[in-house]
C-alpha cells in the first residue's frame, strides 16, 4: 500500500472479496435441532437460509430464505447466535461469511406444517445432538454444536475454517 487515497470503486478491487449467507436456527420444543437435507448432496444438512442478494441485510436474507424454503414467515426477534467464516479454497473461490439467527422453538404442528422447496431440500429432520453427530460431516456438526451451545449459554459463537 502506497498510502495514496483510492476512490472506493478502485479500492475494493485491492482487498479480499467474500460472499455471505444468513440462516435461522430452529429447534423443536424439546430443544432438538431441525435441519433440512440439501438437494444434490445427501450428506449436507442445513438450516433455512441462503446467500444474500444485492442490497439485502443478513436479517432480510434469513427471513426471505426461511419463507422460500419452509413456508415459515418468521417474525421473532433479531437474536444473533453465530458468525461463520469459511476461507476460499478449491470448493469455493471466495471467502464466505455466514450469520446465524435464533429462529426459536417450533411446535410439532408448526414443524408438520413446513413445506419444503423441492428444488433445494429433500427432507426435514429433528434429532438430538448425539443423533446429528452420527449423521453429519464433522465440520457441519461443529457448526451445529457451536450454534446450539451459543443459544443455551446466551452467547454468540464465532467459527472459522
Amino acid at each position: 500500500m502506497t498510502g495514496a487515497w483510492l476512490p472506493p470503486e478502485q479500492y475494493v478491487k485491492t482487498i479480499a472479496n467474500a460472499t455471505s449467507y444468513a440462516a435461522l436456527y430452529f429447534t423443536d420444543t424439546a430443544g432438538r435441532p431441525l435441519q433440512l437435507r440439501a438437494v444434490g448432496d445427501a450428506c449436507t444438512w442445513q438450516w433455512p437460509g441462503g446467500n444474500m442478494d444485492h442490497g439485502e441485510t443478513p436479517w432480510e436474507c434469513a427471513l426471505r430464505e426461511c419463507l422460500e424454503e419452509t413456508g415459515i414467515s418468521f417474525a421473532g426477534p433479531q437474536r444473533l447466535l453465530a458468525v461463520h467464516f469459511i476461507r476460499q479454497g478449491a470448493a469455493w473461490p471466495l471467502n464466505k461469511f455466514g450469520v446465524v439467527f435464533d429462529g426459536g422453538r417450533l411446535t410439532d404442528d408448526q414443524i408438520a406444517g413446513i413445506t419444503l422447496d423441492p428444488a433445494e431440500h429433500t427432507e426435514l429432520r429433528v434429532h438430538t445432538l448425539e443423533e446429528w453427530e452420527r449423521t453429519m460431516r464433522p465440520d457441519g456438526f461443529a457448526r451445529l454444536r457451536a450454534t446450539d451451545t451459543a443459544r443455551r449459554m446466551g452467547t454468540v459463537a464465532y467459527l472459522e475454517w
